[in-house]
């Protein structure tokens, strides 16, 4: 971390002091804080004296530490501690705040610091010579889709070329800085894609297809393919299945499946495709856990870790309302309900039974001296 100290005392202003509407506006936020806590206002008030002069000066420093009944050095913390205070004079019509983090370097924000370099001064934080620009060099700013970027004051300025800081520096230098376009500086709608938004649009997006693509696309259909005669659309219509002609079309299909056995590949994707498909227990399998009419006052389920509202709700649609309903569940019970919730394993793992018995047992007070903490 870089050092930092205050500004030697050849630039520091023998005293400070809120303007009207700031003093009006520092009294307003330091009741916000409870009472004894005012102290927690340092920051919002030190943001509002460098808005105020530019930067945060050591009379500054004093001064709001006199207001919130703080020790000078605990003030002096904060403000050498963040580096979004300035410390020392800055320019007077801009200090440009240049992203160097690994995005914006990527996208050239080392040929932004160069023109920094050149329009204003050699090293940062120094101004040029009307006193009126000044630079560093920051970490992330949080616009890195549109990197580069610079920030200037509360503005960001993205999408950057050299020769579009310069531009920008120029303009600033010129007093004319409330005229610069703020956010991208291309033709861009804030962080979407350049050129447009390439989804959820009424139709597709034509490719452009190269004579090399086509070449290649033309080349990678297999021969026997190329060769096969192309289906008309009266055999495409008869191919269709209807809910009269479905179960002839099962069991051609069933027939043709035992005559040429499946490839690994194909194989595999009926596994998956039947493992997917897979349907709940039925509702009036005998591992299905008893149910009972809902109580006056059921237990509230969600204080069992890995029972959210919708998990809930759906135990309910099957007449669980306690914890001594769960606690009672067996192994075939615990499947039954598992595979139910698909939840491949969690009431195991989350360990239901457990955590339902000492809820049953002696509620909140014995889960604690089970698990060391509190249900959820």
């Amino acid at each position: 971390m870089s050092v930092r100290r205050l500004a030697e005392d050849q630039f520091q202003p023998a005293a400070f002091a809120f303007s009207d509407d700031n003093a009006v506006w520092a009294e307003k936020t330091i009741k916000k804080y409870p009472e004894g806590r005012q102290q927690s206002a340092i920051i919002p008030l030190m943001m509002r004296a460098q808005e105020q002069e530019g930067w945060v000066t050591k009379a500054a420093i004093e001064k709001i530490a006199d207001m919130l009944d703080m020790a000078y050095i605990r003030a002096l913390e904060v403000a050498t501690f963040y580096t979004q205070f300035q410390l020392h004079p800055v320019g007077t019509r801009a200090h440009i705040q240049v992203c160097g983090t690994t995005p914006c370097m990527l996208r050239g924000s080392e040929g932004l610091i160069k023109i920094c370099k050149s329009k204003i001064n050699a090293h940062a934080f120094d101004r040029n010579a009307d006193g009126t620009l000044s630079w560093e060099e920051v970490e992330c700013q949080g616009a890195c889709v549109n990197a580069p970027m610079v920030v200037i004051g509360k503005d960001t300025y993205e999408d950057l070329t050299p020769a579009r800081l310069e531009e920008i520096i120029d303009a600033f230098a010129a007093g004319k800085g409330s005229e610069v376009k703020t956010g991208p500086q291309i033709d861009r709608i804030f962080s979407a894609p350049e050129g447009g938004l390439t989804s959820l649009t009424s139709e597709e997006p034509k490719a452009k297809t190269t004579g090399a693509k086509a070449k290649a696309d033309a080349v990678s259909i297999p021969p026997s393919e190329a060769a096969r005669p192309k289906s008309t659309d009266a055999e495409t219509n008869q191919s269709l299945k209807t809910p009269a002609t479905a179960p002839a079309e099962a069991a051609k299909n069933a027939k043709a499946s035992e005559a040429q056995p499946l490839s690994a590949t194909a194989a595999s994707a009926t596994v998956t495709e039947k493992a997917e498909g897979a349907q709940k227990p039925s509702l009036t399998d005998k591992d299905r856990p008893a149910g009972i009419e809902k109580p006056a006052q059921p237990d509230d389920l969600k204080l069992i870790s890995g029972v959210g509202p919708k998990i809930e709700s759906v135990l309910h649609e099957l007449g669980i309302f306690t914890f001594a309903q769960v606690a009672s569940w067996k192994k075939a019970e615990r499947e039954w309900v598992d595979g139910y919730l698909n939840f491949k394993g969690r009431i195991e793992r989350d360990d239901w039974i457990k955590q339902a018995k000492a809820l049953a047992k002696g509620g909140e007070a014995e889960y604690i001296k089970v698990f060391g903490k509190k249900p959820r």
